[in-house]
């Protein structure tokens, strides 16, 4: 049965990690927990820590025992220059551009950090839209109910012509389990039982998944 629809995972997916954006967006979390929320800077990251295994991020578990508003804190931590960390991918547009699917980003994020790393990248009109932590009412990956929601945005594909594309092991899980195909971008070379495939880049998915293409090779080689 062929694939219809990709759900592909946007910061430390559409761009290798270790460039420094994610730990800028950490540090901004940081400031605005003790600047804002009033918590001891000593206790920050092992509330984050806490916060995140148990919610799927640091911004649910504000919300839930800290009654923080999701509009102001999503404005502070994504206030970066991404020009600083991010550049043009054309490889990775054209390889986007050519499959059939419909690909969604899906993010815990905000679609205005999502549309804003797209544009940097260079990556506008290859996706279908943006199912971002509003759209899904708050519900954060790994949690089951978001990508029910996430589906339903979709037009609702069935889960077996889907893939799901994510950095993080714990968000494939709920997808493998509700017959979601996926595929863990991890640069350390491990694997992981709800891994279907492993890259190390977004852009050798052609590498592990040509069919994606039909019978087009030229472009699976992409």
């Amino acid at each position: 049965m062929p694939f219809t629809t990709i759900f592909c995972d946007l910061d430390d997916t559409l761009y290798p990690s270790g460039n420094g954006l994610w730990e800028a967006i950490g540090q901004r979390m940081n400031r605005f927990m003790v600047e804002k929320v009033r918590l001891p800077a000593d206790q920050v990251p092992s509330i984050r820590r806490h916060y995140y295994q148990t919610y799927g991020t640091t911004m649910r578990g504000l919300q839930i025992h800290h009654a923080v508003d999701a509009d102001e804190y999503l404005a502070f931590v994504h206030d970066l220059d991404l020009e600083q960390f991010l550049d043009p991918d054309l490889s990775l547009r054209d390889m986007l551009s050519s499959l059939p699917q419909k690909i969604w980003i899906f993010t815990n994020a905000d679609a205005a950090h999502a549309r804003r790393v797209i544009a940097v990248l260079g990556l506008e009109n290859c996706f279908e839209g943006i199912i971002d932590v509003r759209s899904i009412q708050f519900a954060c990956k790994p949690e089951k109910l978001a990508y029910e929601r996430a589906l339903t945005l979709a037009g609702n594909p069935v889960p077996s012509q889907c893939i799901l594309v994510d950095d993080s092991s714990a968000n494939l899980v709920p997808a493998f389990d509700m017959g979601v195909s996926t595929v863990w971008i991890n640069q350390n070379g491990s694997s992981h039982p709800a891994a279907v495939h492993t890259l190390s880049k977004l852009i050798d998915l052609g590498k592990v998944m040509p069919e994606l293409w039909g019978s087009n090779d030229l472009l699976a080689g992409i």
